[in-house]
């Protein structure tokens, strides 16, 4: 699959990446039911066809094992949005900085209820910001009682931080895109690396 059509089809579908065969059968059978193109109200023919090419790979072991080799690489890479303007260090990017680290919590939240924390080392690889400039944010997100953080320290949203991004996200055109990309699996990442150069990041 070349890096450029690469769909996260673990958050087009909701699912954990670590989700049993069984419920990715039973999460397919509920969506493309929602989305098949004979529903006439909610029929969506290019969500229908990514759905099935989702279940196809993630329903056989081997093609499954290795899409996973491509999600795990992707999956270290910062994300393109965070490389815009906006989001720049310093008070100019700061209130977009915290309205992107609700945003990245909130999708976590949804596709992955399991374990739906980050820790300030992913935030770090996602956002590609070091860790000093997003100590503050996350301190002012903790102390505004929008995120929390779990057993494992890592950072989680709350029910209030999931009211406050429903009710921005409109004002904040880049990041709701971010959430509608999330939905289909299409989210940008900077550079990925290729399967062939996974020996690369062997210790």
């Amino acid at each position: 699959m070349a890096s450029d059509d690469f769909i996260d089809f673990y958050e087009l579908m909701q699912i954990n990446p670590n989700a049993e065969p069984e419920t990715v059968q039973r999460v397919y059978r509920m969506l493309a039911t929602r989305y098949h193109p004979d529903n006439p109200r909610t029929g969506d023919p290019d969500r229908f066809i990514k759905l099935r090419q989702a279940y196809e790979t993630l329903s056989d072991p081997r093609s499954r094992a290795a899409y996973d080799l491509h999600y795990q690489l992707r999956n270290v890479q910062p994300m393109t949005v965070f490389e815009l303007r906006e989001f720049a260090a310093g008070i100019d990017g700061e209130g977009s900085r915290r309205m992107g680290i609700l945003c990245l919590l909130y999708s976590r939240r949804r596709s992955n209820a399991d374990s739906p924390g980050i820790s300030i080392l992913e935030f770090e690889k996602l956002m590609s910001f070091p860790r000093e400039h997003l100590i503050f944010t996350l301190w002012y997100l903790k102390d505004a009682e929008l995120i929390r953080q779990d057993e494992s320290s890592n950072f989680v949203i709350n029910s209030r931080g999931i009211d406050y991004v429903e009710k921005n996200l409109s004002e904040h055109q880049t990041l709701y895109h971010l959430i509608k990309a999330a939905e289909s699996g299409n989210v940008e990442r900077s550079q990925p690396v290729a399967p062939d150069d996974a020996r690369s990041l062997e210790p």
